[in-house]
């Protein structure tokens, strides 16, 4: 019997279901109910054999959106189970742009399949989102586009609407096109609606509106729906075509991709890895990065080595270091975190840097002055050695200093070398100031107090 107290469609819900029968009818009944993204969060959620059993219990016509909203490895598992009628009927409900994020992660006969499977327009389509370098507005895109004539009335467009069963979604304006499918700009459903029946799309469009091009970057993109509220906007090739168009679902898409990207590369691990995937390849991906930081452990190590003399005089060294490496971390990390912040939003350039370098050392005389007071008051108290006291306090300046340098040089440097600050600033930053933490008070030390 499952569990009453679970809640419905949670993940031992699920697992629950699954183990009393596979086959179970309420457990399909409530797939159809879940949305696509909630269905593909269950399916990761399962280990390799119940993630079996549940997508057998999906209905075919769901298959393809949810495909789309499954990682790489997790969607690879469960596509290397469909047969080839599956796998096709599953791509032939997707959108193109969907469709093409899907194809680069599988293999060249599966890719060959669907092509082949595809009528002549998808194709045409898929093949020209397909032709965008990833990560450009082109491999965003949705290609789906309703567009329309200058020189038709409004009653005309609206009998054209009527007709359609469905209108594609986060449709906010028909886009208005030249014969030679030159972009000319869009009208709003709002102002056709409420337009008179009689007046021409000229007259009711607006043709001062915002377009992108298909190889601008998502960043440039995401940049322009923050700036201007947009909710879509017209996607144009370099002859100014209008090719497609992005929707502020994309966006939002793009924001959490990046935003995930980021936090799992963070920690050494691979975006699209399974929560279940193979130990062996698990422990591969993780060792490199722990063994980039064992590198950069061991470059601090050396460096403490270095005054093993003094720690062994003056047992207090060993007690205060972590205090200097610690405090110059943070202060480091909260300059490093307002200038990644400041890439990402095209805030810093070269004519600003120099005072924003400057900013950031005041602060950091500021805040290293008065908590360098702070820290040989305790010393003081604690140890009862004015001298250790001074040579802290100077150490803690001297690293906040270094931090505040540091933490707008590292990701200006990395953004230059076309590595993302924000994925790697982090464990060199860190290194950084433990470095020179260490350095300044053990050396300090070492030349007043032995």
């Amino acid at each position: 019997m499952v569990n009453s107290g679970v809640e419905f469609g949670s993940v031992d819900w699920v697992l629950n279901h699954l183990t009393e029968d596979k086959h179970s009818s309420v457990l399909k009944a409530a797939l159809m109910e879940l949305p696509a993204a909630d269905v593909a969060n269950l399916l990761e959620s399962m280990p390799p054999e119940q993630r079996h059993d549940l997508w057998e219990l999906i209905p075919p016509e769901h298959e393809g959106e949810i495909l789309t909203w499954l990682h790489d490895e997790a969607r690879a598992s469960i596509i290397n189970d469909m047969d080839e009628k599956e796998l096709v009927a599953a791509a032939d409900s997707m959108e193109v742009s969907d469709l093409a994020f899907v194809l680069e992660e599988l293999p060249r006969d599966q890719t060959d399949l669907i092509l082949e499977s595809l009528d002549m327009d998808r194709r045409l389509r898929l093949e020209k989102v397909l032709s965008y370098e990833d990560g450009t507005v082109g491999r965003l895109m949705t290609t789906d586009v309703m567009a329309v004539r200058p020189d038709v009335t409004v009653a005309v467009v609206l009998r054209w609407l009527r007709r359609h069963e469905t209108l594609p979604p986060h449709t906010d304006a028909l886009m208005v096109t030249s014969s030679e499918g030159g972009f000319m700009g869009k009208v709003a459903m709002n102002t056709l609606l409420l337009s008179s029946p009689e007046r021409m799309i000229s007259e009711v469009m607006s043709g001062d509106t915002e377009v992108v091009m298909a190889q601008a970057s998502e960043q440039e993109v995401t940049a322009l729906f923050n700036r201007r509220d947009l909710i879509s906007v017209a996607v144009v090739d370099e002859q100014h075509h209008l090719i497609g168009r992005i929707t502020l679902d994309d966006i939002v898409d793009a924001i959490r991709s990046d935003a995930e990207e980021k936090v799992m590369k963070s920690a050494g691990l691979d975006q699209e890895e399974d929560l279940f995937s193979p130990v062996i390849p698990s422990a591969k991906r993780r060792g490199v990065w722990l063994g980039i930081n064992l590198i950069t452990v061991f470059a601090a190590a050396w460096v403490i080595g270095q005054f093993e003399e003094a720690l062994g005089q003056i047992v207090a060294l060993a007690v205060l270091m972590p205090v200097v490496a610690s405090m110059g971390g943070i202060a480091g990390s909260q300059t490093l975190t307002l200038a990644i912040r400041g890439l990402a939003l095209n805030q810093i350039a070269s004519s600003n840097t120099r005072w924003l370098l400057m900013k950031e050392l005041a602060v950091g005389v500021l805040n290293g002055t008065v908590w360098a007071a702070v820290v040989a008051v305790v010393a003081w108290f604690w140890f009862n050695d004015i001298g250790l006291s001074a040579v802290i306090a100077a150490a803690l300046i001297f690293n906040l200093l270094a931090a505040a340098v540091s933490g707008i040089l590292v990701p200006l440097t990395l953004k230059k070398l076309g590595i993302d600050p924000a994925l790697s600033g982090a464990v060199i930053l860190t290194t950084v100031t433990d470095i020179i933490g260490f350095l300044s008070f053990l050396g300090l030390a070492t030349l007043f107090l032995l």
